[in-house]
């Protein structure tokens, strides 16, 4: 799956999507997919990131108390 970072605009291939699915992880693993080689593993916070269309990641990623608001 790929997200974008918010402040480089650039994609983010997730490495860990249990990580991206689970509201208590507030960090994903992942790689920028850029150029011809591969980049390394880097960690990412997950409210920097959006999906591809610009459109934000569902709360209930982000938030483990989501339902309460």
């Amino acid at each position: 799956m790929f997200l974008m970072q918010k402040s480089s605009e650039k994609l983010v291939e997730v490495l860990s999507l249990g990580d991206l699915f689970n509201p208590n992880h507030t960090e994903i693993i992942g790689r920028f997919h850029a150029g011809e080689e591969m980049q390394d593993a880097e960690k990412f916070a997950k409210e920097q990131m959006l999906f591809p269309s610009g459109e934000p990641l569902p709360q209930c990623w982000l938030d483990s108390k989501y339902r309460q608001h």
